[in-house]
């Protein structure tokens, strides 16, 4: 696996290089925004790790311009800002994941390991039909492409889609946060339930109302996909 991160605290850098070199993975560390982004479009990367605070380029912009290239890499995200209006911003930029310093080491690598999981699958599994269809929508995991009551959802960010797609296999069944990090997210829980809030409050935005929000909570438990008109209380 070869993984190009953008991070300017060398500190950081060196720690995950440690962890890099126990998993077998090949990483490359870059310093700089700008030269960061220069760099990830000379080469082919397996993952992007980009800090969100940095010189010549911030984060949340690297994000941006590699997502409107129409680029499928996936992207973590490392910030020390841990506010959800932070995280949404982050996500909505086109983030696989959000990870707040300071961070477990394991942690970081449990999650590269998920992402990189998801991104890479096997040729005979991308020719599965893979479309799943309930009574308001239609998504094709393969093709990744959502349709609301006939149209197209067109602005779902990958880990958003996974979601959706994940809860509409499993219809009124509730989920807490932590099966939720550990099934469509692919770890176990480390702590930051935020990271399932913020998709969920996004994907409430994009495809319901308040009248058919989609996913509702279960108080006390989690959240479920439920179809049916009214909000659970």
């Amino acid at each position: 696996m070869r993984v190009l991160v953008i991070e300017d605290n060398e500190s950081v850098c060196s720690m995950i290089e440690m962890f890099f070199s126990k998993e077998g993975i090949q990483g490359e560390f870059v310093h700089d925004g700008l030269a960061g982004y220069n760099r990830f479009k000379e080469d082919s990367w397996d993952l992007l790790i980009v800090d969100w605070m940095l010189p010549g380029m911030d984060g949340v912009t690297i994000c941006r311009k590699i997502r409107e290239e129409q680029n499928s890499v996936p992207i973590i995200m490392l910030t020390a800002k841990d506010s959800e209006s932070d995280q949404v911003l982050g996500l909505e930029m086109g983030a696989d994941d959000y990870v707040t310093k300071p961070f477990s080491p394991l942690a970081l690598m449990a999650r590269i390991k998920a992402v990189t999981r998801r991104y890479n699958s096997k040729p005979s599994e991308e020719v599965e039909t893979g479309i799943l269809k309930t009574d308001h929508f239609k998504i094709n995991k393969n093709t990744r492409e959502v349709i609301l009551n006939g149209k197209p959802i067109t602005n779902l960010t990958p880990k958003e889609f996974d979601l959706l797609y994940y809860f509409a296999q499993h219809p009124k069944q509730v989920f807490s946060r932590e099966q939720l990090l550990d099934r469509v997210w692919g770890y176990q829980f480390y702590g930051d339930e935020r990271t399932v809030d913020v998709h969920i409050k996004r994907l409430r935005k994009k495809v319901g109302t308040a009248d058919q929000p989609f996913f509702h909570t279960v108080w006390g438990v989690g959240y479920k996909f439920d179809e049916s008109v009214e909000e659970v209380k």
